[in-house]
């Protein structure tokens, strides 16, 4: 990545971002994401924290298989809650942080829905959603970009780690996970975050593990800095 004074050289990332995004959608096509309602998004990604996604839907089937409301969820006891989503993991810690989420939007909005945030300003919604107790950006982000169609760049620890293999930012701390949100988004097209965001989560899935990366039958290496720094080691 050429940077002068500190400050990267969007357009060569720019450049580069498109040829990535391409050849991934190539390797793994356009993915199909289901489209929730903004709280039960909200919920289900809170759940998703440290888990797979397995273990994430059995733990959000149990929450509506058992409750037939987020109210009931929120007025039940903590004890039923937690006992719902124990293969989320952390469950002691997510129980609590669902209820005081849903206490937080009632408490503030008289019901338990998330459509108010449709009306605005993204940053606003970003700010609101992240002074929730438990979510940070990430999760904001999805809820933006997957539940309410608003821009935003979700950022988890495979695209955190491949696009600093990549060099799509700075491989080093000069650059935390939160602030790869807006880096990240300057580099693709709104139009593909959902794209980008599933695609580049994929390769570090099934590809670029965080152990042991697969470099020589990555379809990415030619474009790699991790792959080209190792080769010439």
């Amino acid at each position: 990545m050429k940077e002068q004074n500190n400050v990267p050289d969007y357009s060569i990332l720019r450049e580069k971002a498109g040829c990535i995004y391409d050849r991934l959608v190539q390797h793994f096509g356009i993915p199909e994401w289901p489209e929730l309602a903004p709280l039960d998004e909200l919920i289900n990604t809170i759940l998703s924290q440290n888990t797979n996604d397995r273990n994430r839907d059995v733990a959000y089937g149990n929450l509506r298989d058992r409750f037939s409301s987020w109210d009931e969820v929120r007025e039940a006891p903590i004890a039923e809650v937690i006992d719902c989503i124990r293969s989320a993991g952390l469950a002691n810690q997510k129980g609590p942080r669902i209820q005081a989420v849903l206490n937080r939007i009632y408490a503030e909005n008289g019901s338990l829905s998330l459509d108010f945030l449709r009306t605005w300003e993204p940053a606003k919604i970003r700010e609101w959603l992240t002074s929730l107790h438990g979510v940070g950006m990430k999760t904001a982000s999805i809820v933006m970009l997957f539940s309410l169609g608003i821009p935003a760049f979700p950022v988890d620890t495979h695209i955190f780690r491949v696009t600093g293999r990549l060099g799509l930012r700075p491989s080093d701390l000069k650059m935390t996970a939160d602030q790869a949100h807006d880096h990240l988004a300057l580099l693709f097209s709104p139009e593909n975050y959902r794209t980008a965001h599933i695609n580049l989560i994929l390769l570090g899935r099934r590809i670029c593990a965080a152990r042991n990366p697969n470099c020589s039958e990555c379809f990415l290496n030619d474009v790699c800095d991790y792959f080209f720094s190792n080769k010439h080691e």
